[in-house]
């Protein structure tokens, strides 16, 4: 597929993903994100939300007939089971979307960032010219997950074991992004990175490289 480079962006939930996503649009990236896409697989009336819903009842509905993400979660992720039966409703279909909107985007932004929680996990392979991983170390993980979503230990931990450790990620990585070290010290390896990127593609875009060196 012709056109612009793309970054599947991934890393561990609670990691910093969004954090940096946001950083490489801020310098120009158009970002496509499979968590965004999840829900509007999921939207009210979808094909996907009537499957959800026929599998799993009227308790995983909000009173105005959206999914209810967090009852939903805690079923899926209590067993696994039940979470390979949402992820083979979900996946294909983020997939197709995404394979759709990435085909356009190439065309029109000087590079394309995926942002995939579960890339490593799902086995399925979008074009890319980088693989980024965010990293933290799993204490810091957990600790800003139960922070974040008001979690309990337990169903942190669940959560964190429903995906590849981050240790094991970053050893297939083209770059890893450390964000253990605050937002400047991110930034400052965001830009590198894709410095390094553009250079290697050979694609020095006015904008971006301005905005890289401001």
């Amino acid at each position: 597929m012709p056109g612009a480079p793309v970054i599947v962006l991934t890393g561990g939930i609670a990691s910093g993903k969004s954090t940096v996503a946001k950083m490489l649009a801020d310098l120009g990236g158009e970002i496509i994100s499979a968590d965004v896409l999840a829900r509007e697989v999921l939207q009210k009336g979808s094909p996907g939300w009537r499957e959800v819903v026929a599998l799993w009842g009227p308790e995983i509905v909000t009173p105005e007939g959206e999914i209810n993400r967090a009852a939903l979660g805690r079923l899926v992720f209590a067993d696994e089971k039940q979470r390979r039966r949402l992820e083979a409703i979900t996946h294909p279909r983020i997939y197709t979307l995404m394979n759709e909107r990435l085909a356009a985007a190439r065309r029109r932004a000087p590079f394309v960032v995926l942002e995939i929680p579960l890339y490593f996990e799902t086995g399925r392979v979008p074009p890319a010219s980088e693989v980024w991983v965010v990293y933290v170390d799993r204490a810091t993980q957990l600790a800003r997950l139960m922070e974040r979503s008001g979690l309990s230990r337990q169903e942190a931990e669940a959560r964190l074991e429903a995906q590849w450790p981050l240790e094991r990620k970053r050893a297939f990585a083209d770059r890893v992004i450390d964000n253990s070290d605050g937002l400047e010290a991110t930034r400052q390896q965001v830009r590198q990175a894709l410095t390094l990127l553009l250079e290697r593609q050979g694609l020095r875009k006015e904008e971006v490289w301005r905005r890289l060196n401001e």
